[in-house]
């Protein structure tokens, strides 16, 4: 199945909007993604169920799944953003007709929880989709311009993404030196351990493995990351690139625990692969927007990541 690209944006174009999992915490992040895009010259189509409430979910399994549909569907729909994570998405993926979505190949942003969906629908349609921002979030309303820009020149350019450089320059750190290539998969490390087992997981070989996180502690991200390890994962890649890891840590001081980097240091370090720490990647405001598929070159012994192809055409 060969690679699928979607079209780049182009002004006027028509974004939808939705809730694939959690609702917003805020209405009023809604509206105020609606202007941000509508003051860059694009239209929004609303997902019916953006706003719903059901307990944790924006709405029922099946309204959320179909509201994703619809925008796939939709052929004014050029781009689909996606509201918030939370939780939510990996209920959806049995729900989903695949083939529409090879047949109509669009921009699909999200991440955190969104990276069960991104991944599954880069096993069965093999469609780039970008792990970015979403846009009823806090986070949103507080990116950095440079952020901003790089998230829209992503969109919006087919040309070549080239060298990924940190906000204000910071360097990478590096775990394991070396140099490797592959097609740049992942996200967020709970998300991709649940995916384990289920059909919905790619194959990982000769890929550039990429991971974050938010709010596990130590003893949780060892599990998961010793669950990557004996499902062969580790074996598989050509490399591995670290986003941020944020709040998690051992909040009680009195607790014998080990730290995050220690069980990082413990796992990748054995792997003999290149491994890069820091990329400004994750739950925070200076997100860095990664299109997951794409062919990456990483030079851990220069501290590089370069990829190396356009996400859009």
């Amino acid at each position: 199945m060969r690679i699928l690209k979607p079209k780049k944006l182009l002004k006027g174009d028509t974004i939808g909007l939705i809730s694939p999992a959690s609702p917003p915490i805020n209405e009023s992040f809604i509206n105020s993604a609606i202007n941000y895009l509508e003051s860059l010259g694009y239209s929004v189509k609303l997902g019916k169920h953006v706003a719903n409430v059901n307990g944790y979910l924006a709405g029922t399994d099946k309204e959320r799944a179909g509201d994703l549909m619809e925008m796939f569907s939709d052929k004014n729909v050029k781009a689909i953003f996606t509201t918030r994570g939370g939780y939510g998405t990996p209920r959806l993926l049995d729900l989903i007709d695949y083939s529409v979505i090879r047949k109509n190949p669009k921009i699909l942003v999200g991440m955190s929880d969104m990276t069960a969906l991104q991944l599954a629908i880069y096993n069965k349609t093999k469609l780039i989709t970008f792990a970015g921002p979403m846009f009823a979030t806090d986070l949103f309303s507080n990116l950095q311009k440079e952020t901003e820009d790089f998230f829209w020149k992503i969109l919006t350019s087919s040309k070549k993404i080239g060298k990924i450089k940190n906000l204000n320059e910071e360097k990478f750190y590096i775990l394991n030196k070396g140099r490797s290539e592959g097609r740049i998969l992942g996200g967020n490390l709970s998300m991709i351990v649940s995916l384990l087992g289920t059909g919905y997981l790619p194959s990982f070989k000769n890929s550039i493995f990429l991971l974050e996180e938010i709010g596990e502690q130590p003893y949780r991200i060892d599990r998961m990351f010793n669950q990557l390890r004996l499902s062969g994962i580790f074996n598989k890649i050509e490399g591995v690139v670290l986003g941020r890891f944020v709040d998690c840590y051992e909040k009680n001081s009195k607790k014998n625990t080990l730290t995050l980097n220690e069980i990082i240091v413990d796992y990748l370090n054995k792997i003999k692969i290149p491994v890069l720490y820091n990329l400004k990647h994750g739950h925070i405001a200076q997100i860095l927007t990664i299109p997951l598929g794409l062919n990456t070159k990483l030079n851990a012994s220069r501290g590089t990541l370069e990829i190396t192809e356009a996400a859009v055409v």
